[in-house]
């Protein structure tokens, strides 16, 4: 279970029953009403029954709405400590906002997406993905829009430490590529929801092939897990005016960064000649601080 109760609230919607869904989405609009209402009273505000409450806090996890509702006071009270921390009296950005309180609200929230992505990470599936990457003979990465972000640089960076990776943002190149897999292979999708069509067509490919698959998402329980061997799982959430995946790609990228060191150092004897040489092959195109000086 995520160690996050209003995280974990949010990733259930794809397998709750439509009443279920209702009681999530109340509880994620105002998450206050779990501590302020009785059970009664959160069913009759929902338009459902007792019985649906009492079982979509047992699909979660928990034995009743009694532990549920203590896990949320538990959580609010931990963002009500961090948003002290950022010095912010509420962490929603408003159209009148002044440039300062919006800094802070970003940071704040990236911040948590990392610290709580931190704290759910399954480090024993992390390392079984690092192993995979350590002795593939190709890694493929599938990631679109935003994600596709994350997937480029990851790749950037097996490249630099002489692993063969291949990702595109052409969906037709990243299908040609998933085809030509083999075991041995190993394909990652990343996608924030879970829910992109390319990127789990592409792990489906990759993984009919013989590829070994990773899914990098947000939702554990969306459709790109069931094309995945291993799935790795971030905690952010996004809300107005940070819709442009903001959140989830400092999450996504702190995944990937923890991925790379890992393999590094399963790969640490031969890692520093490729980092040498490709750092001294694009040497040639910085400025250097002499000509700078002279320049200045």
């Amino acid at each position: 279970m995520s160690v996050d109760v209003l995280q974990s609230v949010r990733q259930s919607l794809p397998r709750l029953s439509s009443s279920e869904a209702r009681v999530a989405e109340a509880i994620i609009a105002d998450p206050s009403i779990v501590v302020d209402l009785t059970i009664t009273d959160l069913a009759k505000r929902c338009g459902t029954s007792l019985s649906t409450v009492a079982r979509f806090c047992q699909t979660l996890g928990y034995s009743g709405y009694r532990e549920f509702r203590m896990e949320v006071a538990s959580a609010i009270s931990r963002e009500a400590a961090e948003r002290d921390r950022f010095g912010l009296a509420d962490s929603d950005i408003g159209p009148d906002d002044p440039a300062a309180d919006v800094v802070a609200k970003i940071a704040f929230h990236e911040v948590l997406a990392i610290e709580q992505t931190v704290q759910a990470l399954d480090i024993a599936e992390l390392d079984r993905v690092v192993d995979a990457i350590a002795s593939a003979a190709h890694v493929d990465l599938y990631g679109f829009g935003a994600s596709g972000l994350t997937a480029q640089d990851l790749q950037q960076k097996l490249a630099r430490i002489g692993i063969s990776a291949f990702c595109s943002v052409d969906v037709h190149l990243a299908l040609v590529s998933a085809a030509l897999r083999k075991p041995g292979d190993v394909a990652i999708g990343i996608s924030h929801s879970g829910l992109t069509t390319e990127t789990i067509h592409a792990l489906s490919v990759a993984r009919d092939a013989g590829a070994t698959t990773v899914a990098l998402t947000n939702s554990p329980d969306s459709p790109v897990t069931e094309v995945a061997d291993m799935v790795l799982t971030t905690q952010a959430r996004e809300s107005t005016y940070r819709m442009g995946a903001m959140s989830s790609r400092i999450a996504q990228l702190a995944v990937v960064d923890f991925v790379f060191v890992r393999v590094a150092q399963r790969r640490h004897e031969d890692v520093a000649a490729p980092l040498r040489r490709t750092y001294e092959v694009t040497a040639s195109h910085k400025v250097s601080s002499r000509k700078r000086r002279e320049q200045g």
